[in-house]
């Protein structure tokens, strides 16, 4: 069984994952860590990267994230390039993943954009974190050093929230810590049909 979970800039999806991560028989596939953990390793990647984006793209065999993200910052159409080289291939590994640990209770596969990338199709249920926008902006700010005006641009860039809502089996309000892990608790337990 695949969990997808995912959220909004700033719900505080991590803090969640480490909560699930607490429970024994399941497996943790987080979307973006492998993602750029394969654009450093994969030559398919490599090597569409480098034809898309130039030679630059690598300096001494490493991403060079700085060039990439100046190309496709604020750059829709070669954001969806990157996305179109690296989804598919992520994909992949996943399913190699969902394979290898088939005999957990589930897979949790923590994807941002989850619903953006049309990775929802492949998950039995998915859990959406929320928590109110001005909690969220602040836990960015927080968090990347950002501007109230960059945070709200790249909130802009994800689907808005009741939409997410609307088409996820469960969600968490992830304000409190106590509150949080009260329906992390609940959702294992009924995702592991050991319902109080």
């Amino acid at each position: 069984m695949v969990i997808g979970l995912t959220g909004g800039i700033g719900s505080g999806k991590s803090t969640i994952v480490k909560m699930f991560s607490e429970f024994e028989n399941i497996a943790i596939y987080i979307a973006d860590d492998e993602a750029k953990k394969l654009m450093n390793t994969s030559a398919e990647i490599k090597n569409q990267l480098i034809t898309e984006f130039g030679e630059q793209v690598y300096i001494n065999n490493k991403l060079n994230k700085p060039y990439l993200a100046s190309i496709v910052f604020n750059n829709k159409e070669r954001l969806s390039t990157l996305n179109a080289i690296v989804h598919p291939v992520v994909n992949k590994h996943l399913q190699h993943f969902i394979k290898e640990n088939s005999n957990k209770d589930y897979i949790l596969y923590e994807n941002a954009i989850l619903f953006e990338n049309g990775s929802d199709s492949f998950c039995d249920k998915i859990i959406t974190v929320t928590a109110p926008i001005d909690i969220r902006i602040n836990r960015v700010i927080k968090r990347d050093n950002s501007t109230i005006e960059e945070v709200k641009s790249r909130i802009k860039n994800q689907w808005n929230e009741t939409k997410k809502n609307l088409q996820s089996n469960y969600l968490i309000e992830n304000i409190t810590l106590t509150k949080s892990k009260e329906q992390v608790l609940k959702i294992h337990n009924y995702l592991t049909e050991k319902i109080s």
